[in-house]
């Protein structure tokens, strides 16, 4: 088959089976270019200029459902943490509100069924990091009734109650409190990520969990050894658990070569007085400037089939997915330039004799599945009550 008659029949595959993603930085991009001034960053035309993101893109890259991620940085503490989270809660419904014929609300596994029916896609949302709650299990609550749907344990930080694979550990994965957040998540029927947390906290937070867990965003550690990804013995667990692993396309998590260039482009941008995850446009020509003096390391639709082959081999075909972090990083892999690139990745999998069972496992039925498991855990604990354990206190 050629390549262009397997990207023809990959367009055709995501029409009818097509992307969850699960995991989109949009809502933080507009917070940073523009203010949520949505008039100014109008994704039902051609955002290219400024994002990875809009809605003639999303269609051309057959996405049919959307994990929208209200992250807040790390250094956001306390209730400032819990407010702009709000904010980026309140961005992600000016997004559905503003443009009705394209997104729609999706709060369960029969929504986002609905919305593919309809030929809308299906917008969900995710926390991006325990701090967002201000440890308090009554804003992770609230959270889940402002239509969140998962939060990742930490981000790039480690917080009072769990391990982050970015910073330094200081609990040895959860502690009794984590696994009481894990604990209430799974009362709720908010789904626990595991993207981003250290791996001994993956694998405390997978013994306490009832309720598959999900990696939003995160590849292969055995093929590319950083640690936002995941080890081998973590994925064996995800058949018992019930768990997805969305592969990312983040060149610095999946390439090996472009770990160190990555490290050194951040501490340039440090070195220039601006956060190593800022995207904003003057942000990106201190990037642009580096890179062009320093060639940048390309990943491809091909290094991200790379992660998907072991982690299926590792983990089963049942317990993979894909979340781009599109919006949340300053370079993507060529051919995965944005949100259209999709089926260039399907493509390539299908040149590797994946099959289109298979695909649609991994494009769609493994993430629906998986919110649907965490609603019929929730269902069956709907006569607990809830938990109001609070964090106890530093020793004096």
């Amino acid at each position: 088959m050629s390549a262009a008659a397997r990207l023809a029949e990959a367009r055709e595959l995501l029409a009818e089976h097509p992307v969850v993603d699960g995991h989109n930085d949009l809502p933080w991009a507009l917070r940073e270019q523009v203010r949520y001034d949505l008039g100014r960053r109008d994704i039902a035309g051609d955002q290219s200029g400024h994002l990875h993101t809009d809605i003639p893109r999303l269609r051309a890259g057959g996405v049919g459902a959307q994990f929208w991620s209200v992250y807040v940085r790390s250094d956001f503490a306390g209730d400032t943490a819990v407010s702009a989270t709000l904010e980026q809660i309140d961005a992600v419904n000016q997004l559905i509100d503003r443009y009705p014929g394209d997104l729609t609300r999706a709060l369960t596994a029969d929504d986002m069924e609905k919305a593919r029916k309809e030929g809308r896609i299906a917008s969900l949302m995710g926390a991006e990091g325990g701090h967002s709650i201000n440890n308090s299990l009554a804003t992770l609550r609230a959270l889940h009734r402002l239509g969140v749907r998962y939060m990742t344990l930490t981000h790039n930080d480690t917080i009072d109650w769990a391990d982050s694979a970015t910073d330094e550990p200081r609990h040895g994965g959860l502690t009794d409190f984590g696994r009481e957040v894990v604990r209430e998540m799974n009362r709720v029927g908010m789904l626990v990520d595991l993207s981003h947390v250290a791996a001994t906290t993956m694998r405390d937070a997978i013994a306490a969990s009832t309720a598959p867990v999900i990696f939003s965003h995160s590849s292969s550690r055995a093929v590319c050894d950083h640690p936002r990804n995941i080890p081998d013995d973590v994925l064996a667990l995800l058949p018992a658990n019930g768990g997805v692993a969305m592969a990312t396309f983040v060149p610095k998590f999946i390439l090996p070569e472009a770990v160190a260039w990555t490290a050194a482009a951040d501490e340039n941008m440090r070195a220039h007085g601006m956060h190593h995850l800022d995207t904003t446009a003057p942000a990106m020509a201190v990037h642009r400037a580096f890179e062009a003096a320093n060639p940048r390391p390309v990943a491809t639709a091909a290094t991200v089939a790379d992660h998907l082959d072991h982690m299926r081999e590792v983990a089963g075909i049942d317990h993979i997915g894909i979340g781009g972090d599109y919006d949340g990083t300053a370079f993507t892999p060529s051919g995965l330039d944005d949100v259209a690139g999709y089926p260039n990745l399907v493509a390539e999998l299908l040149h590797r004799g994946w099959s289109r069972a298979d695909l649609a496992k991994l494009t769609w039925s493994n993430a629906v599945r998986v919110l649907r498991d965490a609603e019929s855990v929730a269902a069956a604990q709907a006569h607990v009550p809830p938990s109001n354990a609070v964090l106890p206190a530093p020793a004096p």
